[in-house]
């Protein structure tokens, strides 16, 4: 079995939103925390009396993380720029005031610049968040006739972010897992999906291992990181996880090897398992496993590709903690700048904040004239689901009607059946825990429908936080369900109309990168190399698909004849088969003959030319492999 080295607690992973409840326990740990410090939030507010609790109670939403470092992280980060920028308000506000044309103007003004920073800056996460409470404390100083009485509103609107970001600092502190235990959390869910299609290789063992090769390692080495920026763990002991998480990814590669070698001895299969189930274990005692026997089996050997296989997988198992020493020392990576490469050269960074602009001007400018104050949602919505491209701006948007018509059914019925009953705070406290669980264990789903449980939320909040004590008035729920809705449908008439950029414009060079970097795996000698490099062109893939998905969102003026996904559809499609053929092809000049092909075809691609997109029968998924290998 092996050795054990290494402590640490208990923690979580998000997943994707197919995974078992019993698979993932740390998804009822995270909606758990969001809701009460929702809860702590709306209670805080209603002793305060803050305007516009429900927007309050949602910023959580945006501070809060899987881990507790990303969160308070985050979280001082949301306080320190709102902090900066409310005392510019400050300085303007008595000019502005009085000055409609002004006021207008500056809300306009801000908008174009912090919306330019999320699209071509590292302010990418916050500035659309951080635009839209501003442009909101605006919109409040035109309500406001005193200017006494503004900037106590201004201060008031510090508190919209200050109350649940603190306390969202001290319930992280207190229970927020850290980012080692959802590391190691996520390496044993690997182990053990790899030790399932070991042992009972199913449809459902194969689609779960499918889905977290998909994945990728990225998260986990994300989380890593941030572990050593904590720094309440020993460096050798991150240094060897990191070690570990690279291992994983390698041996849930070869657990689908072997799934497809059928000469492999059962006997070997399932001991190999029980290895892999062992590690896991070891991860949830707090410890990692260093020092792993080699599965070995005392009747006849397999030969050939199976008997690589198997030393692939001892050789994984004996690396698979230890920090592995690098045999030349790596260049320093260059430091990237506040401002991506092209800020300032491509026009679609500006272009994106003219466009958010002016739909959430446009909404403002509607519910101003016709005094219909309601409805003031449309503008906090133009700038949530404004995205970069057409195909994901729709997407969204189209998550958060679904989010807003379920979380609106369920505010109107807690409203009619269940806040008649409430005359404390603590009936309408717990209205907003339910929100806020429900929405959270959405949102901690798939990245692909996790919105549509922030939007379920924020509807739920909307109706059942009207003031400071429970309401009964559906007008209200009414107008701000109306508002989002009309937010959607003006972010979606610009987005498809004003400069629409396609998401298809990026697959095809994501498509020519990926088959470069087979190429590249397909050159390197040392056959170690092709195993380790191998793992990471699965999460390509996977960020390749999901783009062709969202694709079939966008209208018929943007989007692609239908032969154009099926023919790219095809050529991802074919890509993971060639895995077998880089790993253990015996012709050294087979792998340089393929490797030659494919840089041909990422040049074809590069050049938009058809026949570089194969279109196989369904009867024969491996065509391409056999075009590339002869």
């Amino acid at each position: 079995m092996a050795s054990l080295a290494g402590e640490h607690a208990a923690g979580t992973f998000r997943v994707r939103w197919s995974e078992l409840v019993a698979r993932t326990p740390g998804r009822a740990e995270f909606a758990l925390r969001l809701a009460l410090i929702c809860v702590l939030t709306t209670w805080i507010a209603q002793a305060y009396d803050i305007p516009d609790i429900a927007l309050s109670a949602y910023v959580v939403f945006f501070m809060n993380k899987p881990d507790r470092t990303s969160s308070i992280l985050t979280s001082v980060v949301f306080t320190m720029l709102i902090s900066v920028l409310i005392g510019l308000l400050i300085l303007i506000a008595g000019v502005a005031q009085d000055l409609p044309p002004l006021r207008v103007t500056i809300m306009a003004a801000l908008s174009l610049l912090l919306l330019f920073l999320a699209s071509a800056s590292k302010l990418k996460p916050l500035a659309s968040t951080i635009a839209l409470i501003l442009i909101y404390a605006l919109d409040l100083l035109g309500k406001i006739p005193d200017g006494e009485l503004a900037t106590r509103a201004l201060l008031y609107v510090w508190l919209l972010v200050g109350i649940p970001a603190g306390v969202s600092i001290m319930v992280n502190l207190l229970m927020g897992p850290a980012p080692r235990q959802l590391a190691e959390r996520a390496i044993g869910l690997r182990l053990r999906a790899a030790q399932a299609l070991l042992t009972a290789p199913d449809a459902t063992a194969r689609r779960r291992v499918a889905t977290l090769r998909q994945q990728g390692g990225a998260a986990v080495q994300g989380l890593l990181r941030l572990a050593l920026l904590e720094k309440t763990a020993p460096r050798a002991d991150l240094l060897a996880l990191q070690q570990a998480a690279r291992s994983t990814d390698v041996l849930l590669m070869l657990a689908e090897a072997i799934d497809r070698a059928r000469d492999l001895p059962d006997a070997w299969r399932q001991a190999a398992a029980a290895t892999l189930g062992g590690m896991a274990a070891i991860l949830d005692r707090h410890l990692y496993p260093v020092d792993i026997e080699p599965v070995c089996l005392t009747n006849a050997w397999p030969t050939g590709t199976t008997s690589s296989l198997v030393a692939d997988f001892n050789a994984v198992l004996a690396a698979f903690a230890p920090v592995p020493a690098p045999s030349v020392e790596a260049p320093a990576k260059a430091k990237a700048g506040f401002f991506v490469p092209d800020a300032f050269t491509d026009p679609g960074h500006v272009r994106y904040a003219v466009k958010v602009t002016m739909a959430a001007m446009s909404c403002y400018l509607f519910y101003s004239l016709t005094d219909w104050q309601g409805i003031h949602t449309c503008l906090i919505t133009c700038y949530i689901v404004a995205l970069d491209t057409t195909g994901e701006t729709i997407e969204k948007l189209s998550l958060r009607i679904a989010g807003a018509l379920a979380g609106a059914a369920l505010g109107l019925a807690a409203i009619v059946w269940l806040t008649p009953s409430i005359d404390r705070i603590g009936g309408l406290l717990a209205l907003v825990f339910a929100g806020g669980l429900a929405g959270g264990w959405i949102a901690a789903g798939s990245p692909r429908i996790a919105y549509a449980g922030f939007q379920l939320t924020f509807a739920i909040f909307l109706c059942v936080i009207q003031g400071s004590t429970p309401a009964f008035d559906l007008t209200v729920a009414r107008d701000r369900i109306i508002g989002i809705l009309l937010g959607n449908a003006v972010v979606y008439l610009i987005f498809v109309s004003v400069w629409p950029v396609s998401i298809t414009r990026r697959i095809d060079p994501a498509i020519a990168a990926l088959l470069r970097q087979l190429g590249r795996i397909a050159r390197l000698v040392p056959h170690t190399e092709r195993l380790n490099a191998l793992p990471k062109v699965h999460s390509a893939i996977s960020t390749i698909d999901t783009d062709l998905a969202i694709a079939y969102y966008e209208p018929s003026s943007l989007r692609p004849p239908m032969d154009w996904f099926q023919r790219r559809q095809a050529l991802l499609g074919s890509i993971p088969s060639l895995e077998y053929t880089l790993l253990y092809s015996s012709q050294r000049a087979d792998l340089d003959a393929m490797a030659a092909r494919l840089d041909q075809m990422a040049n074809a691609v590069d050049s938009g030319e058809p026949a570089a997109f194969p279109a196989p029968p369904a009867d024969d998924p491996h065509r391409l492999e056999q075009n590339l290998a002869h």
